[in-house]
């Protein structure tokens, strides 16, 4: 797991389930590389990571990704990061953590906005600041009353990726419930949406990649001139 993976992660249970007990958390995609989400879970809550091996981390073991093994609206919180983008029908998956969810229930999900082509077993989709919109309506289409509360794209550290995340709430009649906002403590977010608004909070069209690369030719283009003299 990269660094700012693990940072949103820890920012979402302080922002969302700072004094929570007794919940039940499922962990998608959850075998720990180089580090997991369970290690900055909330204590006294049940945390049960569910993938396709029997590794660290994993406490249930899966064959299909689009039929978890969870009763319809048993489980409280349901998070998942760098996982969707492995997930060929990720829309399936999403509609799979809304079904599980209590009606109260939040849904974190990091998936990158860029980065390496890296399988496990494959790799088939980055997330941009409109992917939040579309999958609250995607729910909504397939029958759920789901509700973006917030997604963004979060800065690098020091590793290459920008983590595109957002937090959902199953039955949108709850989004009171969760006032407070992980962008509104994290100062590198860019492209923020907040639940039924249609402001771009830090508006960067650029990539933070595609800003770096016309930095450097620019950089490069001043040194050929120099040398040019």
């Amino acid at each position: 797991m990269h660094d700012t993976a693990m940072e949103h992660g820890a920012a979402f249970f302080n922002t969302y389930l700072r004094y929570s007990t007794n919940l039940t958390i499922v962990d998608i995609g959850s075998q720990d590389v180089n580090g997991s989400l369970r290690s900055v879970a909330p204590p006294d809550n049940k945390y049960v990571g569910v993938d396709f091996e029997n590794a660290k981390g994993v406490d249930v073991v899966i064959t299909d990704p689009y039929s978890l093994p969870f009763e319809n609206e048993s489980v409280d919180v349901v998070v998942s990061s760098s996982c969707f983008e492995h997930s060929e029908f990720f829309w399936l998956l999403f509609n799979e953590a809304l079904r599980i969810l209590k009606p109260t229930g939040l849904l974190f999900i990091n998936v990158p906005s860029n980065g390496a082509f890296h399988r496990y077993p494959v790799d088939c989709w980055r997330f941009y600041p409109d992917s939040g919109v579309a999958l609250q309506n995607w729910g909504k289409r397939s029958g759920y009353s789901c509700a973006l509360l917030e997604s963004f794209i979060g800065g690098k550290q020091q590793d290459i990726w920008n983590d595109f995340i957002a937090v959902f709430v199953k039955d949108e009649r709850h989004e009171s419930r969760y006032r407070d906002r992980m962008q509104d403590a994290l100062p590198a977010i860019t492209n923020g949406r907040l639940y039924n608004s249609e402001e771009i909070r830090n508006y960067v069209q650029p990539s933070e990649d595609q800003a770096a690369h016309t930095k450097l030719a620019a950089i490069v283009q001043s040194i050929n001139q120099i040398l040019s003299t």
